[in-house]
């Protein structure tokens, strides 16, 4: 597996909240394997689904965990981070399903968009793999901080039978009381890191010494510039004539697709300046990097009404 920059022992030690965060996520995990006949983790090998992974061995220490893994891969995913999903499954034993778009593409279940982007596509083959699974709660690594569609989300967040979200339908959690109540053929998205930001996310590793895909740390890529993003090139349809291609030292605060997940200028190549950079920062993670989100007022929150986590 490959293994992070050093971090120092330091950050993380001097934060008790970490373990507040720590202490709900488990109790959450616990409480759908107790509420739930067939929970599944999404996990794509990006850091919030990491840190979601870690705290499932964490909450069933010795025993393993008990959910398997989904991904919903587009055919344009990072290869840094899809290695990376590949040694952690190996690595635990863990079964993983992948839902492939370019299969749905393939056979004419879904068209390929103008814009190369396939961010979008993902939502048929995500209700396909939970429906043909028969999973009834649904593990995500979505924060409230990220956006504000997130943010109206509550941590056990009811689906239809369509897979469709419904804001109006949202239940009180209060004094973490979750109801997980749903009718055949319907399912819970549930966000154990909900209450988590970038910043505890990334001072949780530190203290944890979690692996990362290097791709989140300061590396040197070509890239080309759309949209005041910093892009990958590749088979996506990037650049174009008109786009240049230059190397640059940069790292990714996020991953998904590769044609709307862009790199951010940085030189934080180990954890500590990482956590320093983000303390700084004035614009999200997905604000700053993810194009699909910046498609409309609204993209997150109508893509979620139609299935999208």
């Amino acid at each position: 597996m490959t293994t992070a920059p050093d971090a120092s022992s330091e950050i993380g030690q001097v934060l008790p909240y970490l373990d507040a965060l720590e202490s709900e996520s488990v109790y959450i995990l616990r409480e759908v394997a107790g509420e739930f006949e067939r929970p599944v983790i999404l996990f794509s090998g990006g850091k919030d689904s990491i840190v979601m992974l870690h705290l499932a061995f964490k909450a069933f220490a010795p025993a393993a965990v008990p959910f398997g893994l989904l991904h919903v891969d587009t055919g344009h995913n990072f290869p840094e981070v899809l290695a990376y999903r590949d040694r952690t499954v190996a690595q635990h034993g863990l079964r993983l399903h992948v839902a492939s778009v370019q299969e749905y593409i393939d056979d004419g279940r879904l068209r390929e968009r103008p814009d190369g982007t396939r961010n979008p596509l993902q939502t048929v083959p995500l209700l396909d793999a939970i429906s043909e699974g028969r999973y009834d709660a649904v593990f995500g690594g979505g924060r409230r901080d990220e956006e504000k569609a997130r943010a109206k989300e509550r941590v056990f967040s009811p689906r239809d039978e369509f897979g469709a979200w419904d804001p109006r339908r949202q239940r009180p959690e209060l004094w973490q009381l979750y109801n997980g109540r749903h009718a055949p053929g319907e399912h819970v998205r549930v966000f154990p890191l909900s209450n988590w930001t970038e910043l505890d996310v990334w001072q949780y590793i530190a203290r944890e010494h979690i692996d990362l895909p290097e791709i989140y740390y300061a590396h040197e890529r070509d890239v080309f510039s759309r949209n005041g993003m910093w892009l990958t090139a590749g088979e996506w349809g990037g650049p174009k004539e008109s786009e240049t291609v230059e190397s640059r030292m940069v790292r990714y605060r996020t991953v998904g697709d590769m044609s709307c997940t862009g790199a951010v200028d940085s030189d934080a190549a180990t954890i500590e300046q990482v956590v320093a950079e983000i303390t700084t920062s004035r614009l999200t993670e997905r604000g700053a990097t993810r194009g699909d989100d910046k498609l409309t007022e609204a993209a997150m929150e109508d893509r979620k009404r139609e299935g999208y986590f």
